[in-house]
């Protein structure tokens, strides 16, 4: 049977990305299978599979209900040799391991899947190289590629979105699909706050002398304390961990501050750990705020006050920005509300003095 005034197809022009493996199967599902089930020709299957619309709504649910009957499924591997697409996209973190990634993954994954994409992660264990490499490696299988706050430079950002679409989350590169929250609302809530308790001398903790976000959030934190009329002491670069926080704890207690300001909320709890270990008392002799809102910043004892960033939706923003790019089509047709706010818990209080 031939259906839009279809021919039938020779043996050539059947692609590889239409055949799969049915589960428990002892041979190969192919299209000309569903074909046949459906009583259609080959070529309008693909149609109604990859291109939905193209056929009408009557032939196109009797293709799929055969599918479903066949546990037919393209494979995106093999769709990738005729049409130049893998429906992949791949997504490079830093640290796995490091909660302030999770609902970025979270916002990425459910914006591919609602574009029926499927999304591949990538560790570069805070290396510069392996971030890289692994982007790279990425590039020759995805269609699309985020990053989420890279250590690279912006000419290897740039490098590498002349080869496929690329987006950034947490830091801006020219020429690149960037989104990174607005950290300046919250900053300044955060300095208002601490003025208000009498504050006058802050210390900011930057993250890794490498991050682009941790120079940003420095250098709004010192405009809003130039405002503010309050002292502002930088202390030297950490890790973004909580092994980093508990390093820097000896030059927060050298540098006199009555409040810090961490890079992200992992450095702050490893530095209160490594204060109250000392016999420090949060907030009595210090007070400490966070940054992210991470899962379990309200664990802490005390409670960690820190500037909420909005992460699950940074990273489904820059998702649908990045497939507008591999698609060609429109961007996302709404905004989030990316700004960032103050979360007041227990780590924070009058200044000591």
């Amino acid at each position: 049977m031939i259906e839009n005034g279809g021919v039938e197809p020779t043996a050539e022009s059947a692609t590889a990305s239409e055949e799969t493996t049915a589960p428990g199967a002892t041979g190969t599902v192919t299209i000309y299978d569903v074909a046949r089930l459906a009583g259609v020709n080959p070529s309008t299957v693909s149609r109604a599979l990859n291109r939905p619309g193209r056929v009408s709504a009557a032939t196109e649910a009797r293709i799929r209900a055969a599918a479903d009957a066949l546990d037919y499924r393209v494979n995106p591997m093999a769709r990738a040799l005729p049409t130049g697409r893998t429906s992949i996209v791949g997504l490079v973190v830093s640290d796995i391991t490091n909660p302030v990634f999770f609902d970025v993954i979270r916002g990425a994954e459910a914006a591919a899947t609602r574009a029926d994409y499927t999304l591949v992660l990538s560790e570069s264990e805070e290396s510069e190289q392996r971030e890289f490499e692994n982007a790279e490696r990425m590039l020759r299988m995805v269609d699309g590629l985020l990053l989420a706050t890279p250590r690279i430079s912006a000419d290897l950002v740039r490098a590498l979105a002349r080869r496929k679409p690329v987006a950034v989350v947490n830091r801006i590169v020219d020429d690149v699909v960037s989104v990174v929250p607005d950290a300046e609302h919250g900053i300044a809530e955060a300095v208002e706050h601490l003025r208000g308790l009498g504050h006058r001398r802050i210390a900011y903790l930057p993250g890794p002398a490498l991050s682009w976000m941790g120079h940003h959030r420095g250098e709004l934190l010192a405009q809003q304390c130039h405002a503010a009329h309050i002292e502002l002491m930088r202390l030297d670069p950490v890790a973004p961990t909580i092994a980093g926080g508990r390093s820097a704890a000896e030059q927060v207690r050298a540098g006199g501050a009555t409040a810090v300001v961490a890079y992200n909320d992992l450095i702050a709890i490893g530095l209160m750990q490594e204060l109250v270990a000392a016999g420090i008392r949060i907030p009595a002799d210090l007070s400490v705020v966070g940054f992210d809102d991470i899962f379990g910043a309200d664990f802490t004892s005390p409670p960690l006050t820190t500037i909420r960033s909005p992460l699950r939706e940074a990273g489904d923003h820059a998702m649908r920005e990045l497939l507008g790019r591999v698609t060609a089509s429109a961007g996302p047709d709404d905004c989030f509300d990316l700004s960032t706010t103050l979360i007041v818990r227990a780590s924070t209080g009058a200044a000591a003095g």
